[in-house]
C-alpha cells in the first residue's frame, strides 16, 4: 500500500521536525520514501519504525533523511527553500503554455486497423480532408501559443493521402515563424506506405521527423494492421528503410501499440525493431478509443498481464543495451527524467495540471479545437466534451480560458486529487481527465480501479526497483532520461 505521512510524533527534544513526504512498502524488507519532488531515500523495516515513532535517534539515519528534505532542524529555512525552488524548476513549462499543435489534414486511410482510435474515411473520399483555409486559421491560431517552441505534428487517418497540406502547412509555418523565430520543428504520422522519393526529398529538405507504426514480426503487425495486399508489414519495413538511408537513423522512429496477441511475444517485437536498426522502442498499451473498444480490437487483457509484458521487455532490452546495443525504451526514459532530474520531457499523458490543451492541441481537419488527440477520437464518436472551439471563432484566450479546458484541469490536479495527494510516485505521475471520463466517468476516475493508475504504479514500481538493484540499469535510465 502507498500512503502519506506527513507529520509522525514529534521529536521529544524540539530540535528537530519533519517536512512533507509520502512512503511506499517496495518489497517486504525495504521502505520508500519521496519527498514533495520526487527524490527518494530507502529504508529497512527497522529504520522505518524509528521515523513512525518520532525523530529518529540514529544521528545517520537523520543526516540522510536531511538530505532529502524530509527532516530539517527546527526553523531552519533553507531545506524548504530549495524544494520550492525545485518545484517552481519542474513547473517551469507552465509558462510556455502549449509546444505540440497536431494538425488533422485527412481522416482518410487505406488500413483498417482492428485498434484504430479514429473514425477513419475510405481513401476516395476527400470531404474528410483539411482546406488550406482551414489549415492557415490553424497555424495562425497556433502561433499565439507562448511557447518558444513549437512542434507541428501531422496527423489522420493517413496524412500522406493529403501530402499537398503537409507541404501546405510546413511552407507556410516556416513563412509566418521569420517573425515569431520559434524553434520550429515537424513530424509526419505515417504509416509510410505511400512514401515515394518525392515526400522524402521535401523530409529532407525541411527537416522532417518521420514516426511510424511497427508492432513486431510480420505476422502479428499485418494481422493488426490489415490493408489491401495484406502487405503492410512489407511496406512499412521498406519505408523505415529507405527514410533512413535519405534522412539518417535519428529522423526515423516506430511505435508499438500491444494488442493481446503481443503479450507473449516481447522478444521477437524487440527484435523486429533491432533488425532495423531502430534504437527506441515505445512498449505502450493499447488506448480505450474509437474502433479499439470492439470486442475484436485485441485490447482486452488485463493491466497485470501488460505489466508483466512490459517487465520481460525492458529486462531484454536492458541486457541488449549491456550486451552493446543501445536502444531505449520511451517510457522508461520518460519516467526516468523525472524520477532522476529535476525536469521531465515535456509528455502529455504524465503531466499535472494535465497535459491536455496546456501541452498539445489538435486542430481537425473540420476546424474543431481539441484539447488531445485522444478528446478528438471521442468526437468522432459523439462525445464532445474535450471540443474547446471552432477556428475562426474561438480566440486562443477563448480556448485557453475556457470551462471545458479549466474543469478537468483543476479536477484532476494530482496535488490535491483523492489518493494521489498521498501517493509516493505522484512526483512522477501525472493526470488523465480524458482516459478517465472515458473509463470511469468524471475527470478524476476512482484510483483503486484505474487501470491507468494499475500501469503507472507498476511501471513506477519496477524502474526504482530495477535501479535500485542494478547500479549498471540506474546508470542506463539516467541517460535514457538526458536523451528525452
Amino acid at each position: 500500500m502507498t500512503m502519506s505521512l506527513a507529520m509522525p510524533s514529534p521529536d521529544t527534544t524540539g530540535e528537530w521536525e519533519f517536512l512533507p513526504f509520502s512512503f511506499d512498502h517496495l518489497d517486504e524488507a525495504t521502505v520508500l520514501m519521496t519527498n514533495l519532488v520526487g527524490e527518494q531515500i530507502f529504508l529497512t523495516n527497522d529504520e522505518f519504525d524509528q521515523v513512525r515513532s518520532g525523530v529518529p535517534r540514529s544521528s545517520s539515519l537523520k543526516r540522510r533523511l536531511a538530505s532529502v528534505h524530509i527532516l530539517r532542524r527546527r526553523g531552519e529555512s533553507l531545506p524548504v527553500e530549495l524544494l520550492a525552488m525545485k518545484l517552481r524548476t519542474q513547473n517551469r513549462r507552465l509558462a510556455q503554455s502549449t509546444a505540440l499543435h497536431m494538425f488533422v489534414v485527412t481522416l482518410r486511410c487505406e488500413h483498417s486497423c482492428r485498434y484504430c482510435q479514429v473514425s477513419r474515411q475510405a481513401s476516395s473520399n476527400d470531404e474528410f480532408d483539411m482546406s488550406p483555409d482551414t489549415a492557415l486559421r490553424g497555424l495562425e491560431f497556433a502561433f499565439r501559443s507562448p511557447s518558444r517552441s513549437m512542434k507541428i505534428e501531422f496527423q489522420g487517418g493517413e496524412p500522406l493521402l493529403n501530402f499537398p497540406m503537409v507541404r501546405y502547412v510546413v511552407e507556410k509555418a516556416k513563412e509566418l515563424n521569420r517573425e515569431a523565430d520559434k524553434d520550429l520543428a515537424f513530424v509526419i504520422a505515417s504509416n509510410l506506405v505511400l512514401l515515394d522519393d518525392e515526400i522524402l526529398e521535401f523530409c529532407e529538405r525541411e527537416g522532417i521527423y518521420l514516426s511510424t507504426s511497427l508492432d513486431g514480426p510480420s505476422d502479428l503487425h499485418n494481422r493488426a494492421r490489415p490493408r489491401p495486399g495484406m502487405d503492410s508489414w512489407e511496406r512499412v519495413v521498406d519505408g523505415v528503410k529507405r527514410a533512413q538511408d535519405r534522412l539518417g537513423p535519428h529522423r526515423v522512429s516506430a511505435l508499438l501499440t500491444t494488442s493481446a496477441a503481443s503479450l507473449d511475444r516481447v522478444t521477437e517485437i524487440i527484435d523486429t525493431y533491432v533488425g532495423l536498426n531502430l534504437h527506441s522502442i515505445f512498449l505502450r498499451p493499447m488506448s480505450p478509443y474509437g474502433f479499439a473498444l470492439r470486442p475484436r480490437s485485441g485490447r482486452s487483457y488485463e493491466v497485470e498481464r501488460w505489466l508483466s509484458f512490459y517487465a520481460a521487455g525492458l529486462d531484454y532490452i536492458i541486457e541488449l543495451n549491456r550486451n552493446g546495443y543501445p536502444i531505449l525504451e520511451t517510457w522508461a526514459a520518460i519516467i526516468a527524467k523525472k524520477m532522476f532530474t529535476n525536469d521531465d520531457s515535456g509528455y502529455v499523458d504524465l503531466a499535472s495540471p494535465a497535459g491536455i490543451g496546456l501541452r498539445a492541441l489538435v486542430y481537425n481537419y473540420d476546424g474543431g479545437i481539441y484539447a488531445s488527440d485522444e478528446g478528438r477520437m471521442l468526437a468522432e464518436m459523439g462525445d464532445l466534451t474535450f471540443r474547446l472551439g471552432q477556428l475562426g471563432e474561438a480566440t486562443y484566450d477563448d480556448v485557453m480560458l475556457s470551462e471545458e479546458l479549466l474543469a478537468p484541469q483543476m479536477t484532476s490536479l494530482t496535488h490535491s486529487a483523492p489518493m494521489c495527494v498521498t501517493c509516493a510516485y505522484r512526483p512522477y505521475c501525472g493526470s488523465d481527465p480524458v482516459f478517465h471520463h472515458t473509463t470511469q466517468g468524471d475527470f478524476v476516475g476512482h484510483k483503486p480501479t484505474s487501470e491507468f493508475c494499475q500501469r503507472n504504479l507498476g511501471v513506477f514500481r519496477l524502474l526504482t526497483q530495477r535501479a535500485r538493484r542494478d547500479p549498471y540499469v540506474r546508470e542506463l535510465f539516467i541517460d535514457w532520461a538526458h536523451s528525452c
